[in-house]
């Protein structure tokens, strides 16, 4: 993909029209990509999902549909938008509360990058409040143009849960729960429940809405009885084999304020939205390091990140965010050098249900379905489907519950019981 100009707001506009007609008939409903077409595809997906596609991975597409807000979020958004501020040099939020803090982007104003970043840290999906997504494997191996990817570890995660605590809409306390560190949200990943090497392995991290302070994270580790300390540059580093780092969960799973901010652009492009497979399907043969869904044209920001931390893995983030449910589509990585390292893709599943016979909800969620990431650069990749297929029975989610999200894997208590070393010490062991 090549670069794109931020143009005056009436040009940018008469551009982007002009573009969507024509793409708009290059893409309709019923077309398809794959290895021998993937040429035909263009600047309608970012290099690496066009990389993915020249590799096996098909894309259908189907017609666009609406992703409407939740009221509460909406509601919140109309009520205290208005009295939102930058801090200065973009670093956190001023006098935000609840919802969308900046819903009126100018491409022409020089912090948009910035403020949609920080929309995109207060976006109403998966979960305002808190969420649990739960069993789930993690496959990563090599991968090669002629033979299927050959998995080298496999994991079984019991279950990521994340509590924020400002922005809430839904459980009481709201909007704040109230603590002395200010923090953002805490997030506990694992227990690991196989292979054995890694069984009891877990991670827990808690983010500060201040940009003065860094993550607080450990690892514990069972085959040492030990936990340790991981500073903030080393959630740039993948993990226990896998291709994955922490930071580049969900798209980009950073603090807003560790990154330089530029908007490349705003384009139509194709994206997994509204995925028909649950839990997702693999591609098949030599592409099954992918999954192969439906896609829809979107309207995205392009956004590129640079790190401000030292000794951070990676040279940028390039990040495409749909601008109507403010989640990332995919990314796309590249290292000091410049040249494109890996690749995040993620398969949303905007409705009320999950699966037939599932819970109902009484207005959209995103049951994220999971996503790959591939190192272009290794030939090594990491599926990831939410659920896994070995667990269809349950719709792999918990949203806005409190304490009542819980799973075999968490105990009963209070609505933060579950964000202690101590209780990721004995969920290891």
């Amino acid at each position: 993909m090549g670069s794109v100009r931020i143009l005056p707001a009436t040009v940018a506009v008469l551009l982007i029209t002009f573009c969507e007609a024509a793409r708009a008939s290059e893409v309709s409903a019923g077309r398809s990509f794959d290895a021998a077409s993937a040429g035909q595809l263009a600047d309608l997906v970012s290099p690496g999902v066009g990389w993915a596609v020249g590799r096996g991975m098909k894309i259908d597409v189907v017609d666009p549909a609406p992703i409407p807000w939740p009221k509460a979020y909406r509601d919140a958004t109309e009520k205290y938008a208005g009295q939102v501020e930058l801090d200065e040099g973009g670093l956190g939020v001023r006098n935000h509360v609840a919802g969308q803090p900046f819903p009126a982007i100018d491409v022409n104003d020089p912090t948009a990058a910035i403020k949609i970043m920080w929309n995109y840290e207060y976006r109403p999906y998966p979960a305002t409040d808190d969420f649990v997504e739960f069993e789930f494997p993690a496959e990563s191996g090599a991968i090669r143009a002629d033979q299927p990817m050959q998995v080298e570890r496999r994991m079984l995660v019991a279950e990521v849960r994340r509590l924020y605590y400002n922005g809430r809409l839904y459980v009481d306390p709201k909007p704040i729960l109230p603590s002395q560190e200010e923090y953002r949200f805490k997030e506990i990943l694992g227990p690991i429940m196989s292979p054995v090497d890694l069984k009891g392995l877990g991670a827990l991290t808690f983010r500060f809405r201040s940009a003065k302070r860094q993550d607080n994270t450990w690892l514990y580790v069972p085959t040492l009885r030990r936990v340790r300390r991981l500073s903030t540059t080393e959630r740039s580093e993948a993990l226990s084999g896998q291709d994955t780092d922490p930071d580049s969960y969900w798209g980009y799973n950073g603090h807003i304020a560790w990154m330089d901010w530029k908007l490349l652009g705003v384009k139509k492009m194709l994206a997994v939205m509204h995925g028909k497979h649950y839990p997702m399907k693999r591609c098949e043969g030599a592409a099954d390091f992918a999954f192969c869904d439906q896609w829809e044209l979107r309207d995205m920001y392009v956004i590129e990140g640079v790190s401000k931390l030292p000794q951070y893995a990676y040279g940028k983030r390039v990040i495409h965010i749909d601008r109507e449910a403010w989640v990332v589509a995919y990314s796309d990585i590249f290292d000091r050098r410049g040249e494109l390292s890996k690749i995040w893709i993620d398969n949303h599943q905007f409705r009320t249900q999950a699966r037939s016979g599932g819970t109902t909800y009484p207005e959209v969620k995103d049951f994220y379905a999971g996503f790959t990431m591939i190192d272009v650069q290794a030939n090594h990749a990491t599926y990831t489907p939410h659920p896994g297929p070995d667990v269809p029975k349950h719709d792999g989610w918990h949203f806005d519950e409190g304490a009542k999200s819980k799973t075999r894997y968490s105990p009963a208590g209070s609505v933060d019981a579950s964000f202690t070393v101590d209780a990721l010490i004995r969920g290891g062991t």
